[in-house]
């Protein structure tokens, strides 16, 4: 494990792996005063489908797009899908 943080009695991890073996061994209520609440959101559930067909290149800069911001391609596609879709409620327009 690398240096404590500014203070902090939990370590920088260079890696998951090192923070997982970290906090099989440790317990974090240990720690609950360094740690800070967060806000998240859950998806409504979502089962239906359907299927969009994009030829090999554009299909891997959208992977690639959705891996350099931590999240799989269909959430990317369904964020982007979703934000047009308030955009085009705002805007009136017709498609």
């Amino acid at each position: 494990m690398t240096d404590l943080r500014n203070g902090s009695r939990i370590p920088n991890f260079s890696n998951r792996e090192e923070e997982a073996e970290f906090w099989d061994t440790h317990d974090i209520t240990d720690y609950l005063d360094e740690l800070n609440p967060v806000e998240t959101r859950v998806a409504p559930n979502l089962s239906e489908g359907i299927t969009i067909r994009f030829d090999a290149q554009t299909l891997a800069e959208i992977r690639s797009y959705a891996q350099d911001r931590g999240i799989g391609p269909t959430t990317l596609m369904r964020m982007w899908i979703l934000e047009r879709l308030k955009q085009a409620k705002t805007e009136q327009a017709p498609w």
